[in-house]
């Protein structure tokens, strides 16, 4: 018997065999399998290299056919445009070609001309020398029927045509004289009457007292003061009076200073309000009053050059535009009365050709002076003159305020427009409020104050009073006592009478010597 070990053995080896059997089976398997995988992987490669290849070709032909495209559509760009250059070559050619024949034809038309005007002036060049010919023969016939040469019949000739031409001159020169004349002043009227019209202003009357309510009678006595220390404060601090009387419910302020006396009024209406009435706060009060004062002023000098459209003052000149706020000539606010210039000025100057914006400017000015007259010595005019020079403004506004009253200068028209425009605004109705009583007194106190003197003969005021005209006796005075005279008499004028502005006193001395001849 075959032992039991043996077989055991045995069987071991034929597992063992088929095992390996059956493995390489299964890696022939696999072999086979990774093969055929391979195959359709390359297969796949090669389809989808076959179909890249193909869509390049079919890109590349796209790409060449879109290129062909382009370039036959630039090609019939170029043709296109050539097409149009030889069009428009054919027709400069054409238009040259007619051109041509134009100037072929005006050619023979300039030698015909050419050729008719040597015609004509060979005709007149002979018919010049016919008319010589007889022009010399009627010459000597003259010469030997008158007597006299050919120097003495052109020298009688020239003189008798000067004097008919003279004459004939002379009245055309009258004639159109007195057209223009009638013409000047009838639009003289027509501009400054339209000027005025188109312009109207509202006048009110100053006066030189302010009145101050009070709530009681019993006030008057705090206002006064013990001893009357507040009262005194009050008018130290102010530069004005306080009039307390027997009126009941009223104080009344009074001074020529219309700046100062408005500030007064303004501070004694606060210190009533506030009810506090010592020196102290007077003082106070006073100082706050003339600061808001100060500030006032500059708002209306502001209004007033926004009023007008007149720009790029200076601020000083603004400031004395305000101040004229509270100035009176005749009772007539200098303020309005420099707007109202200012306006008419503008309105001539535009109706003559002038600058309107300069004529404003002028009008505006002119009266600038009578804002520092009370501090500077001297007529507003030349005060008002010299601040404007010291602030830069133009030669023809210093000019205007310089001579708007008298010495007028004719090559500065600007002058004379605000010199007619100052006089249509003072001499409108309602402009100026004096009675004929007052204006006669005036008059006569101008005449007898100058008729008091030694040597004077005759005074006479006019322009308004504004200048006296007095006649000395040539015997009586001689060219150094009549100056003294003049001084004097100027003299006597600002001591004993109160008047706005100024007055020119011209003394006149002549001598006459007659003889009769027999």
């Amino acid at each position: 018997m075959v032992p039991e070990g043996y077989i055991y053995g045995l069987l071991a080896v034929a597992v063992s065999i088929g095992t390996f059997v059956v493995i390489k089976g299964l890696d022939h398997l696999r072999g086979r399998d990774a093969e055929s995988e391979a195959r359709q992987v390359i297969d796949k490669a090669q389809q989808e290299a076959h179909r890249l290849r193909r869509e390049t070709e079919l890109e590349l032909k796209e790409q060449a056919i879109q290129q062909k495209a382009e370039g036959e559509q630039e090609l019939r760009q170029l043709r296109e445009e050539l097409h149009e250059r030889e069009r428009i070559l054919d027709k400069r050619q054409d238009a040259l070609e007619k051109q041509s024949e134009q100037i072929q034809k005006q050619e023979k038309i300039v030698e015909g001309t050419q050729r008719k005007l040597t015609e004509r002036i060979q005709d007149t060049n002979r018919r010049q020398a016919e008319l010589a010919k007889l022009l010399d023969l009627q010459r000597q016939t003259l010469h030997e029927l008158s007597g006299l040469s050919r120097e003495e019949a052109t020298t009688r000739l020239l003189e008798d045509l000067d004097t008919e031409l003279t004459q004939q001159a002379g009245a055309v020169i009258m004639k159109h004289e007195k057209q223009w004349a009638e013409v000047c002043e009838e639009k003289s009227r027509e501009i400054l009457v339209t000027a005025i019209q188109r312009f109207a202003a509202a006048h009110t009357a100053e006066t030189t007292t302010s009145t101050v309510d009070i709530p009681n009678d019993e006030m008057k006595g705090r206002i006064i003061g013990r001893e009357g220390r507040n009262i005194r404060a009050f008018e130290k601090a102010t530069g004005v009076d306080v009039i307390i009387d027997d009126t009941p419910g009223v104080v009344i302020v009074s001074g020529f200073d219309m700046i100062r006396r408005e500030a007064a009024r303004l501070a004694l209406n606060k210190l009533i309000a506030d009810g506090r009435i010592h020196p102290s706060r007077i003082e106070e009060i006073v100082a706050e009053t003339t600061k808001e004062m100060e500030r006032h002023i500059q708002k209306i000098g502001n209004e007033a050059v926004q009023e007008t459209e007149v720009h790029g003052l200076h601020e000083r000149i603004v400031n004395l535009l305000g101040r004229l706020q509270f100035r009176t000539s005749y009772s007539q606010n200098v303020l309005r009365h420099s707007i109202e210039v200012a306006f008419l000025a503008g309105m001539i100057a535009d109706e003559i050709g002038l600058d309107g914006k300069l004529a404003r400017r002028c009008g505006l000015l002119h009266d600038i002076g009578k804002a520092a007259d009370h501090d500077i010595e001297g007529g507003h005019p030349k005060i008002g003159a010299d601040l404007l020079k010291r602030y830069g403004e133009r030669p023809e506004v210093v000019a205007a305020a310089s001579g708007h009253h008298d010495d007028l200068h004719v090559e500065n028209p600007y002058t004379v427009v605000v010199a007619a425009a100052d006089a249509c605004s003072a001499s409108r109705p309602g402009a100026r409020r004096e009675t004929l009583e007052r204006y006669v007194k005036r008059m006569e106190e101008l005449e007898s104050i100058a008729g008091g003197f030694a040597g004077v003969e005759q005074a006479y005021a006019i322009q308004a009073g504004r200048e006296l005209r007095v006649l000395v006796s040539a015997k009586e005075t001689t060219d150094e006592s009549a100056a003294k005279t003049c001084r004097d008499i100027a003299k006597a004028f600002e001591e004993r009478l109160t008047y706005p502005g100024e007055i020119k006193v011209t003394v006149l001395r002549e001598t006459r010597h007659t003889e009769m001849a027999r």
